[in-house]
């Protein structure tokens, strides 16, 4: 995909939350890697077996501020519901280079 590292990002949490998958990948570099508190480096294959089919668990799920810190990096701050009511707020700091995602560093928050 062309465009901005925010428009990138937007677009891959729009397919997440439609389980797009094949659309998705596209939007990944092979050599693409994901850490958060539960996984530690994880690549492409791995992100898209354990991380990407969990949309079922949201009730909702929505971007509160979506903020480049400069042409590569993106802040993404979201908030979403779980099925059973609970609600939380993460943080992600998205690397995108060259149209894909390079990088996702996921910190969890608290409820919200």
């Amino acid at each position: 995909m062309s465009g901005t590292a925010t428009e990138v990002v937007e677009a891959a949490f729009r397919l997440y939350r439609a389980q797009d998958r094949d659309a998705a990948v596209a939007l990944y570099a092979d050599d693409f890697t994901f850490t958060s508190p539960q996984d530690d480096h994880i690549d492409k294959a791995a992100f898209f077996e354990r991380c990407f089919p969990t949309a079922d668990r949201f009730r909702r799920h929505r971007l509160l501020w979506v903020t480049p810190a400069d042409e590569e990096l993106v802040f993404v701050l979201y908030e979403y519901e779980l099925a059973t009511g609970e609600r939380y707020r993460n943080t992600e700091a998205i690397t995108v280079r060259d149209g894909l995602i390079r990088e996702v560093q996921v910190f969890f928050g608290g409820r919200a």
